[in-house]
């Protein structure tokens, strides 16, 4: 009998990932809030025209910023990044290292 005999599923077994692993889109901390926010987000970033959203885009990647960051900023702060922003720009891109 070899190794590999010892570790095959049991009758009925799947073979997917150990259900025990998966950790939800909203974290291991409950859902709270998270279904309001990613309506509310859902409603900011996808309801765009398309127009605007490919002026966003390419002000974004010009200034180094995701389309995401950059329209948050539109949103929260009512500014439009310019390329001498410079240092709201980096704090933006600290900020992302954070996160991730």
């Amino acid at each position: 009998m070899s190794d590999r005999d010892d570790e095959a599923p049991a009758s009925g077994h799947n073979q997917g990932p150990p259900l025990d692993e998966h950790v939800p889109e909203w974290g291991t901390d409950g859902i709270g809030n998270w279904f309001y926010w990613k309506a509310a987000w859902t409603r900011v970033h996808k309801n765009v025209s398309r127009d605007i959203a490919l002026f966003r885009v390419k002000k974004a990647e010009r200034i180094g910023l995701t389309y995401e960051e950059y329209s948050l900023e539109i949103l929260e702060r009512g500014k439009y990044l310019q390329e001498d922003d410079v240092e709201r720009i980096a704090a933006i891109k600290r900020k992302r290292r954070i996160r991730k």
